[in-house]
């Protein structure tokens, strides 16, 4: 049995990148078919202002499938109400997540570091989160870990009991960490970061959950360095998926 000092509170996510093939190489391929026939990809390096233009181009105009040709899969590891608003992208994305049918779930749990502003103010549609005291952090702190600490009790007495693990499961909180792998494109990453991160450039305003944005900028620091052409062209022309 499972006793509180042995369970694991956490207030980070994470991302890594376990493969890829994706290169702005990539894009000019896929785009440069349409007007010159196959080539190869050798061919698509020689001019890199003009592969640069090109690809500023189609972002701008959005012209979206060239950025389909490409793939990146991350292992994500973070609290299962992240993956509930990551799963609202379908288009672009395949997933595998660790099933708690199938194996027993680890006590590893969420709770927010005193970054995480703790605070909504304004009206629905247009509100601001602003710091928390510290007396609001010390309480969900000490809330949350009495909590976790009552439902994996539970959880494990159910298991021990013989009830199934699918069943058992019910007693654990959305804070328990889950971790899948998720394979992507450019285009639907541009997407997922237009809608769950918040930026300067951006032309339209975006309010995301902190710690699905946590996960997204992981993510977009990996894909920079893979396609950085594409990437400065995203920036460029709004943070607007084409």
């Amino acid at each position: 049995m499972t006793t509180p000092e042995s369970l694991t509170f956490r207030g980070d996510v994470t991302v890594e990148l376990v493969k890829s093939s994706a290169s702005d190489a990539d894009v000019l391929f896929a785009a440069r078919v349409s007007t010159a026939g196959e080539q190869s990809l050798d061919e698509l390096k020689k001019d890199p202002e003009r592969s640069k233009g090109l690809i500023n181009f189609l972002m701008r105009d959005r012209h979206g499938s060239p950025f389909e040709h490409n793939s990146m899969t991350f292992f994500i590891s973070a609290p299962i109400f992240v993956f509930r608003e990551f799963m609202r992208h379908r288009v672009g994305w395949s997933y595998n997540e660790e099933s708690g049918r199938y194996r027993e779930l680890q006590p590893v749990f969420y709770v927010p570091d005193e970054s995480r502003k703790l605070v909504q103010q304004g009206r629905p549609g247009k509100y601001e989160f602003v710091e928390g005291t510290p007396a609001q952090h010390e309480a969900v702190t000490s809330a949350l870990r009495e909590s976790y600490e009552q439902s994996y009790a539970a959880y494990q007495k159910l298991l021990a009991e013989g009830v199934a693990r699918e069943v058992a499961r019910a007693a654990l909180p959305v804070g328990l960490y889950s971790s899948m792998y998720a394979t992507c494109n450019a285009r639907s990453l541009m997407h997922f970061l237009g809608l769950r991160t918040q930026h300067e450039l951006a032309k339209v305003p975006s309010f995301p959950q902190r710690e699905i944005e946590m996960v997204g900028e992981k993510m977009e620091a990996e894909w920079a360095k893979l396609m950085p052409l594409t990437y400065a062209a995203f920036n460029a022309n709004g943070r607007v998926a084409p």
